[in-house]
């Protein structure tokens, strides 16, 4: 898997030129500020988190940080990637990026890293060069394309002690946050979530764009999911997990002819009321700009695992015949499966 990703990587890279090129002036870098570099320009989330980022009216957690590089990756099986990296890497330079033509040219030259690969496939082994260097990474939805993959990220981190997260931009929208921290409805019995939820044929059905709904559940609900049964059409996903203490929590996955949202109704012990709403990508760039410069991993590891067992666990289920599936049978499965691919790359 790992050799065949790079195969595809290294085809895209080489339709781009000579490393260190721009078309306008750099980005300033003040003193004391932090360099970021983007791995993987193949997202929107490029652009709107530069413009963020390098924003001269920047304040708060965002000011000193500068997107000062780029590279471009793309995976040439997935259109969503392959046909837009070109856009976004000569938006980039036009902006006075510097583009890399590999990730080992641009580490030494970045102090932090937004891993932005839109396809999740190549995340693990992005990840394991910038955690390798050393460099502070968070790695944009999905955090890899399987459960195995997101574990291993996380040992590497733990063994190299760099500091690693991933999430949704709608994790941190003020609605749901205010549901997780400062509850208006005492406390949260239930939740019943919603997104957008394409499909692409290289990832589990939720990993792709039900990431957002489902990070909007587990924001609401928290670690403790135990088991997750999914029922699918052709227009919806309808997946439901069951929490410690009989909590239970649901996400519905919507595609075409349904109307497509962003939202929660929450489920408490004084009432029922919606949990938020989207608020743009600049709440979660002030999360990681703050990451960056304090080290401070803003959500448990343990969260995010159980998230990506709750989507992996859906597809298991759907083959299943819509059968309850165990989240800790499946990370118990997945590090099984990295220990025999460690013992293997000996």
């Amino acid at each position: 898997m790992a050799r065949s990703v790079l195969a595809g990587l290294v085809l895209v890279s080489a339709l781009f030129v000579a490393a260190d090129s721009r078309s306008a002036e750099p980005p300033k870098v003040p003193e004391g500020a932090l360099r970021a570099g983007i791995i993987g320009l193949t997202t929107s989330h490029v652009i709107a988190f530069t413009n963020t980022i390098n924003d001269p009216a920047a304040e708060g957690a965002i000011a000193g940080v500068v997107v000062t590089a780029g590279y471009p990756g793309g995976m040439a099986d997935n259109p969503s990637s392959i046909d837009r990296v070109e856009g976004y890497t000569q938006q980039l330079r036009d902006k006075g990026i510097t583009i890399y033509n590999t990730i080992e040219e641009m580490l030494p030259n970045v102090d932090v890293i937004l891993l932005e690969s839109v396809d999740g496939r190549p995340h693990l082994e992005q990840a394991r060069l910038a955690i390798a260097a050393g460099k502070p990474l968070f790695i944009d939805k999905p955090m890899a394309a399987s459960l195995a993959d997101v574990l291993e990220i996380f040992q590497l981190a733990e063994e190299a002690k760099v500091p690693v997260f991933s999430s949704s931009s709608l994790r941190f929208a003020s609605g749901f946050q205010q549901m997780r921290n400062d509850s208006p409805i005492g406390e949260i019995v239930g939740c019943s979530a919603y997104s957008p939820c394409s499909l692409e044929e290289h990832h589990p059905d939720l990993f792709w764009y039900g990431v957002h709904g489902c990070e909007i559940l587990f924001t609401i609900m928290g670690q403790g999911c135990e088991t997750v049964s999914c029922t699918a059409t052709d227009s919806t996903h309808l997946v439901v997990g069951t929490w410690s203490g009989g909590r239970v929590g649901t996400f519905r996955g919507i595609r075409p002819p349904g109307k497509a949202g962003y939202g929660a109704t929450v489920f408490g012990t004084k009432g029922i009321q919606p949990g938020g709403d989207y608020e743009g990508y600049k709440p979660l760039v002030e999360v990681i700009c703050k990451f960056f410069k304090t080290g401070e991993v803003p959500i448990a590891k343990q969260e995010t695992i159980e998230l990506f067992a709750f989507m992996e666990g859906a597809d298991e289920s759907k083959r299943l015949g819509g059968k309850p599936v165990s989240i800790a049978d499946l990370i118990e499965k997945a590090k099984k499966f990295n220990a025999e691919r460690r013992s293997q790359a000996k």
